[in-house]
């Protein structure tokens, strides 16, 4: 199967399926000497876990993190890294119905087409647990960028409809709700509508927005591997997003280009600007102020109403999904998010050390 391979100096390999002996990566290309352990990693794959809260789905896996080579004594080796996450409470037969039709809004349809064979238990390597490896070497990533001084933080913007207002904005607000939400009384209005859409047999979808601060300018590359360009594939890889943006993202469309541009001005005595529409983008490389992203993030396809579909026969059919599932995926999604940012900025910080003679005569010599 081609397509599990992310990366080109920092890069990784997704392996393994929701039902399947477990789920894990490769990472390659990792600088040695980095700072890190088991912990590092599970702090954020805890983020992710199911069975956090009755909005997430209530298969109860510790995903406990296993690093099998590339770190000795603390520190990253400079060789491949290699991570596993063991499934422990698999339920196969939630899913043995399915391998009869064809779930809407799911890829159980295109695998068919596409294979002539799929893994129906959970959806396989389509599922949402295939993130686990992302998340896991997403971890990694951000050791390096916090040596760096860089910091990529994730939060639900908008779920159901309901957006944060900035005016309350609060990332210790965000720890204390099921839904990543760093404003309390936007969490509470979402948690009232999800509720009562719930009790309906059906899910709800939101935005994530995420901020990266500390990065340094001229990231990226000028053509087809801008940083936008490669952040949007990163982060629209995840399954369960089908919308992407950078600054001020569709709303440039309405605009002028005198209310887009963002002037620049001397601050502390360097090149900065007055605002950022462009999100921290200009001509696909990084221009030193906040990096500021968005992803669309649809509703859960695997709901309790009836739905219409067809199966492997031909007919028409009416089904009720069962099975463990999130019943809104957005807030276990902010960390999958942060980690393919993260796996982004790393590769592309890599890949610009051999963009000026400069850089590589600094580096060797004596």
């Amino acid at each position: 199967m081609a397509g599990s391979t992310y990366g080109n100096r920092f890069r990784i390999m997704t392996w393994g399926e929701s039902h399947g002996e477990g789920l894990g990566v490769v990472i390659d290309g990792c600088p040695a000497g980095v700072p890190l352990d088991e912990e590092d990693v599970q702090v954020m794959l805890n983020r992710r876990r199911p069975g956090q809260s009755k909005y997430t789905t209530p298969r109860n896996e510790a995903d406990e993190v296993k690093i099998m080579s590339g770190v000795f004594e603390g520190k990253t080796t400079g060789t491949p890294i290699s991570m596993m996450v063991l499934n422990k409470t698999q339920r196969s037969g939630d899913y043995s119905e399915i391998a009869s039709y064809y779930r809407p809004g799911h890829a159980d349809y295109t695998f068919d087409e596409k294979y002539g064979f799929r893994d129906y238990r959970g959806g396989g390597r389509s599922s949402g647990r295939e993130t686990i490896g992302r998340v896991a070497a997403g971890a990694v990533a951000a050791k390096i960028l916090e040596y760096l001084g860089i910091k990529v933080t994730a939060y639900a913007k908008e779920i159901a409809g309901i957006g944060i207002d900035y005016d309350k904005f609060s990332m210790e607000a965000a720890a204390d709700n099921a839904f990543n939400m760093p404003d309390a009384d936007a969490a509470a209005e979402v948690e009232t509508r999800a509720t009562k859409i719930m009790a309906q047999g059906d899910s709800v979808g939101g935005v994530i927005e995420c901020v990266v601060t500390g990065m340094m300018p001229g990231i990226g590359e000028t053509v087809f591997d801008k940083l936008d360009a490669n952040l949007a594939k990163a982060v629209m890889s995840i399954g369960a997003v089908k919308g992407f943006e950078i600054g001020d993202g569709f709303a440039v469309a309405k605009a002028t280009g005198l209310s887009n541009n963002d002037a620049f001005v001397i601050k502390d005595g360097n090149v900065s600007k007055a605002t950022n529409h462009s999100g921290g983008i200009l001509g696909g490389m990084s221009d030193g102020s906040d990096i500021v992203l968005r992803a669309a993030v649809k509703p859960t396809p695997s709901i309790s109403a009836l739905q219409n579909t067809v199966n492997k026969s031909g007919e028409d059919i009416e089904v009720s999904i069962k099975g463990r599932h999130d019943p809104m995926i957005v807030p276990r999604a902010v960390v999958v998010v942060e980690a393919m940012t993260a796996l982004t900025l790393v590769d592309m910080i890599l890949e610009n050390m051999s963009s000026r003679i400069d850089y590589i005569a600094d580096f060797y010599k004596r």
